[in-house]
């Protein structure tokens, strides 16, 4: 009767070929080094980790930029694969930023986390720095100012002064004035102010020499002269006409009063001629020498021509 021994060998293959399958699947269900998503990413601890078998669990937590709105960030290795962590992030908010003097903002997205919006400065300032801000993790980022707009420095005027005496440039609606030294007078704006785009609002006067009177006088001559010589011939025979018009008027009136004259010179001498003969009569009466008729017969016809 023959006795069966057990097949060592084959058992041997078995519990090899066991073996190397447990080994085999245990290398498969490891998961890999979990990555980060959109808004959310590994914490430090689990990347300090470098072997995550089936069935481990690693966190999760908020990205840069986004807070926890709810979750633990749990998430497990089942067969190579991550599950879904249960963690709600939300873009953080950097809110309404503050606007310093003479400064505003254009918002066309709101504040959320990487917004931008525009910075903008009043009349008569411009911007110093960026002229935006961005909304990052830590906040609003870009600084700007508004300063005031200034103006060079005015110019000197030959034979005038200005009234800026300080080191500094003018600055936005800061006025200047002029004025000229003795003799001259301002041609132009007694004044000028620095515009909110950096220039005057004219260009500076200029001082030019005051005309005496007897200048004027001779200015005002020569160009009366001017005129008549320029004038048309027909002006010029119009002008003669008047002037001979004139000459007769004139000389008729002085004839019309020298007629009066003589008469009231005749008669002052006939009053003359009547006193002395009376005068004459007189003397004659009180000498006793008188004869009426043959004495004053030569006396009375002179009157009588007269």
């Amino acid at each position: 009767m023959e006795v069966l021994l057990p097949d060592t060998r084959g058992q041997r293959k078995l519990k090899s070929l066991l073996f190397i399958s447990l080994f085999v699947g245990n290398i498969a269900a490891d998961c890999s080094k979990p990555l980060g998503l959109d808004n959310m990413v590994p914490t430090s601890e689990t990347l300090l980790k470098n072997d995550f078998p089936n069935g481990s669990e690693v966190t999760f937590e908020c990205g840069n930029g986004y807070n926890k709105d709810g979750g633990s960030g749990t998430s497990k290795c089942l067969n190579e694969i991550w599950t879904e962590p249960d963690l709600i992030c939300k873009k953080m908010d950097c809110g309404q930023p503050e606007a310093l003097a003479n400064m505003r903002f254009n918002i066309p997205a709101g504040t959320l986390f990487g917004s931008t919006i525009f910075v903008f400065c009043d009349g008569g300032y411009q911007i110093a720095g960026l002229n935006y801000k961005q909304c990052i993790s830590s906040g609003w980022f870009g600084n700007a100012l508004c300063e005031i707009v200034s103006c060079e420095k005015p110019s000197q005027v030959p034979n005038g002064r200005n009234s800026w005496k300080v080191e500094e440039n003018p600055k936005y609606k800061e006025v200047i004035h002029y004025s000229c030294d003795d003799g001259y007078t301002l041609s132009g704006p007694s004044s000028i102010t620095c515009s909110s785009n950096g220039q005057y609002s004219s260009q500076p006067p200029e001082c030019i020499a005051a005309l005496s009177s007897a200048t004027s006088s001779t200015i005002s001559a020569t160009h009366k002269d001017t005129a008549v010589i320029t004038s048309s011939p027909a002006a010029v025979s119009t002008s003669e006409q008047d002037e001979d018009i004139e000459t007769l008027s004139t000389n008729k009136n002085n004839g019309a009063v020298a007629l009066p004259l003589t008469v009231a010179l005749v008669s002052v001498a006939a009053v003359a001629t009547v006193v002395a003969l009376f005068l004459y009569k007189f003397q004659l009466r009180r000498k006793g020498s008188y004869d009426t008729r043959e004495d004053l017969k030569p006396e009375l016809l002179h009157f009588q021509n007269l």
